[in-house]
């Protein structure tokens, strides 16, 4: 007899590491008189400019608190469009511009509005868990491909793949390495999507954070062609630039206008609108011109503060150039990246999170055992240094400390 709902597409989805490091932070958090310090996690110090909690109260007074288009209000959207132009270069429109509750929300529509029949879906080799649990949802054939020496798409391993519907998924700067793409190679991989008929999925959800290079939006490079040649869609999110990680506000774009009628549908048949209100505070968010400067300011020091107390202790290789996030290698004190993050939690109080599920490789399975990992990030571990700047530098002396116990 067969078990109704088995072979449901979420039965073959394992869980997203990352919320398996919440609930074991939480599990250690009921059990100790000090919580643990979360480096695991990109919850950032700052919060929304004043002027964001101030529009959604005022939406709330005036009654500006129902239904929407699904694709966003015609205000938000207008605004975007000339952030969209003036910084990131692209040549859109508000039809082509889509407001989402959070930018994970816009990337599984715009999967869904590509998951043709055996669709092949690439990921780098180190990916965000949930590109994965999105791809497998929306019925994709997720595939990874591999990294050069600096993180980075390797652009030979991808032409040499086999014909066949593809969507390249590219991070620029990355989570979990803050790796950059530069001009170059998003150029050449945006050539070999055009000549191999692949669609992109371009994630920027960290394009204000880069601080050893130039951050390029995709879709910028391909301006200059015919609106309905264009193969880039784009996610951004208001999370990281403007603080606002629990509004769950992003947005997204489509290549062309047929590509933005398949994601309209989408949207009509999963959120009906954004909200309101939510939107409004977004309005507010983009006329603070100080709030970005200041967040990437403040970043950008946490991340000079962390490679000077993490200098000579042979965990980091390389200084992420932007983002959130760095890799650490845990290699030279024995232990494997998950039993790692264990011991430093239990003896130290202090949460990174395990890179092994950030390397998830065909085949996939619900069940973690059967995954295969890329064997590079058997040792790799994530810290988030975004946060508040104390619990930052204590996190980190309690790292070194633990990493000095175990290299005895």
């Amino acid at each position: 007899m067969t078990t109704l709902g088995t072979e449901a597409p979420a039965a073959s989805v394992p869980p997203s590491s990352v919320h398996e490091v919440f609930r074991a932070v939480d599990a250690y958090d009921a059990h100790q008189k000090s919580p643990a310090i979360r480096l695991h996690v990109g919850e950032p110090a700052f919060r929304p400019p004043p002027s964001v909690a101030i529009a959604i109260a005022t939406a709330a007074a005036a009654g500006r608190t129902g239904y929407t288009t699904a694709e966003g209000l015609g205000e938000l959207r207008t605004a975007l469009v000339r952030k969209l132009r003036e910084h990131n270069g692209h040549d859109t429109d508000v039809d082509r511009v889509f407001v989402t509750p959070g930018s994970t929300q816009g990337l599984q529509a715009i999967m869904q509005s590509l998951a043709a029949p055996g669709t092949e879906i690439l990921l780098p080799a180190l990916h965000w868990p949930i590109y994965l649990q999105q791809a497998l949802l929306a019925g994709l054939l997720p595939a990874t491909y591999p990294l050069d020496d600096h993180l980075r798409p390797d652009l030979a391993a991808l032409a040499g793949l086999p014909a066949g519907p593809k969507i390249l998924v590219v991070n620029s700067p990355n989570n979990p390495s803050g790796a950059i793409c530069d001009r170059r190679l998003l150029s050449e991989l945006l050539e070999l999507a055009h000549r191999r008929g692949w669609w992109i999925i371009s994630d920027e959800a960290y394009e204000h954070f880069n601080y050893d290079g130039e951050v390029l939006s995709l879709a910028a490079l391909e301006a200059e062609r015919d609106v309905g040649e264009r193969r880039v869609f784009s996610a951004f999110t208001f999370s990281k630039s403007y603080g606002m990680t629990g509004w769950r506000l992003g947005y997204v774009t489509a290549p062309t206008p047929r590509q933005a009628s398949l994601l309209q549908v989408v949207q009509e048949a999963t959120i009906v609108c954004p909200p309101q209100p939510i939107q409004l505070a977004g309005v507010a968010a983009l006329a603070d011109d100080d709030a970005i400067s200041r967040n990437s300011s403040f970043v950008r020091a946490n991340r000079d503060l962390m490679a000077r107390a993490l200098r000579g202790t042979g965990l980091m290789a390389t200084v992420p150039e932007g983002g959130w996030y760095a890799l650490l290698d845990c290699a030279a004190t024995g232990l494997d990246a998950d039993t790692f993050a264990a011991r430093l939690l239990a003896e130290e109080g202090v949460a990174l999170a395990s890179a092994t599920g950030f390397a998830l490789r065909p085949p996939f399975s619900a069940d973690s055992d059967l995954n295969a990992i890329d064997p590079s990030a058997r040792h790799l571990l994530r810290l988030a240094f975004c946060g508040d700047r104390n619990a930052l530098l204590e996190g980190l002396a309690r790292l070194v400390r633990f990493t000095r116990r175990q290299c005895r």
